[in-house]
């Protein structure tokens, strides 16, 4: 029986193979004969999670657009349909709004590995552009979503960041304007956000992750001992022109370990889906159960969580001059200067492992700030004392990278290895 599906198998491809004979070249560059570091560890699992959620999102997404209507009087009432009428609707709809608070937490945890082991350095520069450049079409990507279902957080939250847009002079107002369609959110932001969120930008996010991808497996993938494994001794028993420190990255990590760690994801997913869908308000927020009301203002105006420590940065800049522009900037530059990582970092080593305690210290630091400021955002934010806490952090993470070229520069760094310092 085994001998016959081999056969049929191998049939196939050839068959495959003469009628379009570049797949093959390609299926064998990007999985049988792309060669990883066999050190990878549990920190490299989040970038092919990421790419599971993101079917996911695609998959489930486009169930929801077979029953959701995009107009200010029928969008709440619509999702209501699907969680109560639709067979198994509650379902998809739970799988959407938790797959994108996991996208999020997969894209973070992938981000601080990428900092943490130095991903960004000579010659993958180009990966992490592209990796932020993804982000932000990510957090365009979710804001939208966000904003469809018409709950009291949905219209007051796209009230508060489009308006953000009006602090901007001169074209500020018509700006603001122009992307909401009309002087508050309705209609026309409904169908052009829907339109947006269902064609436009998923089509981008998936040119991205093909660049992405592409850029990584032109340079090969860093390790976590930052040590190019095209050097040392060549050839293993894959082959006689393979590094020796590398290993395929189908089966063996394909199979080997993502498999494993998408059965365990996929499980913790599961458990918050069946058992808590809204984490505690966390991923959907209670005001969002209740149908938008431009007459009746929530008591605490927030975005969802992954946006928060932005929001802390743009709430706790005093406006100066009666100028609310200063906190709009403080914002974006917050996500501005992650782009320009590899060119700040001038250490001569490219993982942490072997960097001086003073490196720890800071990056550990930005995760803290990066933390607490999400904290304070999602927070009512009347307390003062937050808002002085919040000035602090917001110094200390433009801190971390406006010094970094000094102290990755002084840090003391331990001797790197020639090879990986794990073999199979």
């Amino acid at each position: 029986m085994a001998n016959v599906f081999s056969r049929t198998t191998t049939q196939v491809m050839d068959w495959v193979n003469a009628r379009a004979p570049g797949m093959m070249p390609g299926y064998r560059k990007h999985m049988t004969e792309y060669y990883a570091p066999k050190n990878f560890n549990v920190w490299y699992y989040f970038g092919s999670l990421a790419l599971v959620v993101l079917v996911n999102q695609i998959v489930t997404g486009i169930f929801l657009t077979m029953h959701f209507k995009p107009s200010a009087a029928e969008a709440f009432s619509s999702v209501e349909y699907i969680m109560r009428d639709v067979e198994w609707g509650w379902l998809i709809r739970y799988m959407h709004s938790t797959g994108a608070s996991l996208f999020f937490i997969c894209i973070y945890l992938h981000m601080f590995r990428g900092l943490m082991y130095g991903s960004y350095q000579k010659p993958r520069e180009l990966v992490w552009v592209i990796g932020m450049v993804l982000y932000l079409v990510l957090m365009a990507e979710a804001f939208m979503g966000y904003v469809l279902p018409w709950g009291q957080m949905s219209f007051w939250g796209a009230k508060v960041i489009i308006s953000l847009f009006g602090a901007i002079p001169v074209i500020g107002n018509g700006l603001t304007e122009w992307i909401m369609g009309d002087y508050l959110p309705g209609d026309a932001t409904l169908n052009r956000f829907f339109a947006l969120h269902v064609i436009a930008l998923p089509l981008v996010i998936l040119l991205l992750v093909v660049l992405h991808i592409g850029a990584l497996h032109e340079v090969g993938s860093n390790n976590p001992d930052g040590v190019d494994i095209k050097k040392g001794p060549k050839g293993n028993r894959w082959s006689q022109t393979a590094p020796a420190d590398g290993i395929p990255f189908h089966p063996y990590y394909t199979t080997g370990k993502d498999l494993f760690g998408v059965a365990f994801f996929l499980i913790i997913a599961a458990f918050i889906i069946f058992f808590e869908p809204t984490f505690g308000g966390w991923f959907l927020e209670h005001d969002n159960f209740t149908e938008a009301n431009r007459l009746v203002t929530p008591e605490h105006i927030k975005p969802v969580w992954y946006f928060t420590p932005y929001y802390a940065m743009l709430r706790v800049i005093p406006s100066f001059f009666a100028i609310k522009l200063w906190g709009v900037i403080v914002m974006f530059a917050a996500i501005a200067v992650l782009f320009l990582v590899p060119w700040l970092d001038k250490s001569p080593v490219k993982s942490y492992r072997y960097r001086g305690w003073f490196s720890w210290l800071m990056l550990m630091m930005l995760a803290v700030c990066f933390l607490w400021l999400g904290k304070i955002g999602a927070g009512p934010g009347t307390d003062p004392s937050e808002v002085i806490i919040g000035r602090l952090l917001t110094f200390l993470y433009f801190a971390f990278f406006i010094t970094m070229p000094i102290w990755t520069k002084l840090d003391k760094t331990k001797p790197v290895p020639e090879r990986v310092t794990m073999h199979d």
